[in-house]
């Protein structure tokens, strides 16, 4: 079960990618909708006295939210792809177990769980912030570090040892 939880977590982050694009087909006006929401809870664009400067904040704010939304389907799926093929071909290397679960493991926590700093931006953002918002959830952001440390090692480990027969 060990060896298996990397391609359960990379099967889960493309499917987790390709469930919010589906949502984004039948409700984008709802997520629209609690884009605008958040943003009028903002109290930094709250305080903006003008009306209509209030409102083009608000009109330009939301595009940017939407697209957090949009990072978050496609890293988690390009990502998830990336992970699958680093996970199959770590399987065809003789190279010592515990490098290549160890390297699995980077690869697959790091690649599932880096694209949620963009889907919490997008959620929390519009009301707490965009900068805040990616602060707070900065510990996702770190997991793309993860990733690619992994995916280093897995290129370290294609170099010294040979594919098996």
């Amino acid at each position: 079960m060990i060896r298996k939880i990397p391609f359960l977590l990379a099967i889960l982050g493309m499917a987790g990618g390709v469930l919010i694009a589906i949502f984004f087909a039948t409700n984008e006006d709802g997520f629209q909708t609690k884009i605008r929401a958040g943003l009028e809870k903002n109290a930094k664009i709250m305080e903006i006295a003008d009306p209509a400067k209030r409102e083009e904040k608000i009109s330009k704010d939301s595009g940017r939210f939407w697209k957090y939304y949009q990072r978050f389907h496609f890293h988690a799926t390009g990502i998830g792809a990336m992970m699958m093929g680093l996970l199959l071909f770590l399987t065809r290397l003789n190279a010592p177990v515990k490098f290549v679960t160890l390297s699995s493991y980077m690869v697959s926590l790091g690649g599932f769980l880096y694209p949620f700093v963009w889907l919490f931006a997008g959620i929390y953002g519009p009301e707490m912030g965009a900068e805040e918002a990616k602060e707070a959830f900065a510990i996702f952001g770190y997991m793309g570090g993860v990733f690619l440390v992994g995916a280093i090692l897995s290129f370290v480990l294609a170099l010294r040892y040979d594919f098996k027969e």
